[in-house]
């Protein structure tokens, strides 16, 4: 797949390490740092890493060599020492996207899957199916699959198989969604997060025409405004609420730990159970059942398949019980998300307990009030917010709007909501707060340690309940 060295400069990062897992199993020799390694940070990451045969290197551009191929994550930026050194040796320098995009657009079978919300659970159901039904494919996503979780592979965000089938997230927040040219494209929804809308519909769209055949969600507005202007032929739409989808779900039945319809495709009528929870999740199962069919598995036995689908890491994952509280952790960080998380949650019964850690000052800035707005909403008169500081990285981006203004916002709502910016007085505040039957859900993205502190509470929660 690959011949030259490749060295992955932030190789920890939620879309680095499963590429370069994809291309050490293809036989490349593989290297790489990241600052999380220099500063301690997630170990068991970088021991999985090395299990793998890749070798790490501090980030300081001692790692790199003359032939290789520097591939950089967004976080990283030109002045780190190893693209300083890079340039210094004249090796080539692709971004994650870019090398990305040379390995989906060079497979003989490929699915990219695209939107604001949901693409990480698409990816996983369409790579689950393909695996069940035994075509081997070759999977990249940004979450772990817990399906393909062994003791031997805890980080099983990628699935080696077969490089001619290949299923893979793609990301619009940078614009390079433009580099992909799928054989399918799945489109799941368009709203609000990292781009204005009418740069995100252009992406978008020509996303979609880049493709042979389009999954489009045809209950999202901005996803259905494009199908109207794309051939018919071009499409394949799905959704709950929209009669013209050539893949309908009706009937929908939600209980805390799954949910069925029937699904209406090709004038027949199945009957589909899932294992993950919420309306959001049906429709992630439709999309995914349509994108398996284009590839030549019959529905039936996608329907199968997808109902051992075991979810994702960090998509409404239940981390544990204990004292009789329940601790869930859920990346949710955008308004979307947020509000299918919550939507999710408060079907089920129990007070809710949330702490949302904000994924940087700038989306505050560029999505403060959709993001209060879905806060509120989505939590009843006796749910509690705690808002630590944002997650900050570095930098020089502006600072003006807070996790202390997103809670007054919250406030204006009608809701309770409370800035402690220290993270583990938060901990403390929750321990402090919770009583049998709550459940506390932890939310927020661009950090790996998120899932640590929900352990955390488990644990002191279990040591509560024992004395």
């Amino acid at each position: 797949m690959i011949d030259s060295p490749v060295f992955f400069s932030g190789i920890g990062g939620s879309g680095m390490l499963p590429l370069a897992s994809i291309v050490r199993a293809g036989g490349a020799r593989v290297s790489g740092s990241d600052r999380s390694l220099d500063a301690g940070r997630t170990p068991h990451k970088f021991d999985y890493l090395r299990s793998l045969g890749i070798q790490l290197f501090p980030q300081d551009g001692s790692g790199l060599r003359e032939g290789m191929t520097l591939v950089t994550s967004a976080a990283v930026e030109a002045t780190v020492p190893d693209v300083v050194r890079a340039k210094e040796l004249g090796l080539p320098h692709l971004t994650r996207p870019e090398f990305l995009a040379r390995i989906l657009n060079s497979s003989r079978r490929s699915v990219a899957v695209g939107g604001t919300s949901g693409k990480s659970t698409v990816t996983g159901m369409i790579g689950w199916i393909l695996h069940a039904c035994h075509r081997q494919p070759t999977v990249m996503n940004g979450a772990v699959m817990k399906n393909f979780v062994t003791p031997s592979a805890p980080f099983a965000s990628a699935l080696v198989g077969d490089p001619e089938l290949f299923v893979s997230e793609v990301d619009e927040s940078d614009g390079s969604i433009a580099l992909y040219r799928p054989e399918i494209a799945v489109l799941t929804n368009i709203s609000l997060d990292h781009k204005e809308m009418e740069e995100l519909r252009g992406l978008f769209a020509a996303f979609v025409l880049r493709a042979r055949k389009a999954v489009l969600n045809l209950d999202d507005p901005e996803t259905r405004a494009i199908a109207e202007v794309v051939s018919p032929d071009h499409v394949v739409g799905y959704g709950f609420d929209s009669p013209g989808a050539a893949f309908m779900g009706k009937d929908l039945q939600l209980d805390p730990q799954g949910a069925r319809f029937a699904l209406a495709a090709e004038g027949t009528r199945h009957d589909v159970r899932l294992s993950v929870p919420g309306r959001h999740n049906a429709s992630n199962a439709l999309a995914a059942i349509a994108a398996a069919r284009l590839l030549g598995v019959r529905t039936a036995d996608a329907i199968a398949a997808i109902g051992r689908f075991e979810g994702l890491r960090r998509r409404l994952e239940r981390v544990g019980e204990a004292g009789g509280v329940t601790v869930i952790d859920d990346f949710a960080h955008n308004p979307d998300k947020i509000a299918a998380t919550l939507a999710t949650m408060r079907a089920q019964p129990g007070r809710l307990l949330i702490m949302f850690q904000p994924h940087g000052y700038g989306p505050l800035a560029k999505m403060g009030e959709p993001l209060a707005i879905s806060l509120a909403d989505g939590m009843a008169p006796d749910d509690r917010l705690y808002l630590p500081d944002p997650v900050y990285q570095g930098g020089t981006v502006e600072r003006t709007r807070g996790s202390d203004w997103l809670a007054e916002q919250v406030r204006t709502h009608g809701k309770k909501a409370e800035h402690i910016p220290e993270r583990p007085k938060i901990g403390d505040a929750l321990v402090a707060e919770a009583r049998p039957g709550d459940r506390i859900l932890i939310m927020g993205a661009r950090d790996d340690t998120l899932i640590e502190f929900a352990r955390e509470l488990v644990g002191r929660f279990g040591e509560t309940d024992a004395s």
